[in-house]
């Protein structure tokens, strides 16, 4: 299905805090991680805090709270992969409105993709397991090119495989990492209010638009 003057083909998603919320799991997994190591759990809301730039920050930003050893960091992000593996489908969900606005950006003919900071190895099951999977043309990683956000590498390589200009694609994300890449990238940026983006407003990092709901894309995407 074709629509007139459509401003974008491509919609590029973040994961953590955009489509899923993962806290609970990346939580659970990084407590498991600290107690390993006799250190101090952290409460949940903390670790929503420490959520958005990979694994290897979420881990570092864990030892620092705990003002352990920064060589404790190659054993606890180990660890930490070996935890979050045994507990990340367990509870998961979409926020609000998620599938239902994918399946309908997939009937209006928008290319869709995911781009996340998150481990690889992490993504593909948990977009399968969420019955999402086939809504996207493809999904990145935080290791599948040698940047992350707030880089813009990774959104540009996605437009660059799906043959999508940065000037026709949408970046839909909740933190400062998914404004600033996108806006480096040439593309707009939709800044989702209801993520983790370090406990700080997404308004303060002046995305195009600013949603309190994930179906306010509805609106813009017609």
């Amino acid at each position: 299905m074709s629509v007139v003057n459509r401003e974008f083909d491509l919609v590029l998603f973040d994961l953590d805090g955009t489509l899923i919320d993962s806290a609970a799991q990346l939580a659970l997994a990084v407590n498991r991680t600290l107690a390993d190591l006799e250190l101090a759990e952290a409460d949940e809301a903390l670790v929503r805090t420490w959520v958005g730039n990979g694994a290897d920050k979420l881990i570092q930003r864990a030892l620092a709270h705990c003002e352990a050893d920064p060589a404790l960091f190659a054993k606890a992000r180990a660890l930490f992969d070996d935890h979050y593996q045994a507990c990340l489908l367990q509870g998961l969900d979409m926020y609000e409105g998620v599938e239902q606005s994918l399946r309908r950006l997939q009937k209006l003919g928008y290319r869709q993709a995911v781009v996340t900071n998150k481990p690889s190895q992490f993504v593909q099951p948990i977009l399968d397991a969420l019955g999402i999977a086939d809504c996207f043309a493809l999904w990145l990683g935080g290791n599948c090119v040698p940047q992350k956000k707030p880089n813009p590498e990774p959104l540009l390589h996605a437009c660059h495989e799906l043959g999508v200009s940065p000037a026709r694609t949408l970046m839909v994300g909740d933190s400062e990492n998914d404004v600033l890449a996108a806006k480096a990238a040439g593309m707009k940026v939709v800044g989702l209010t209801y993520g983790y983006n370090y406990g700080r407003p997404i308004a303060d990092s002046h995305p195009d638009w600013v949603c309190e709901q994930f179906a306010q894309l509805d609106a813009l995407l017609v």
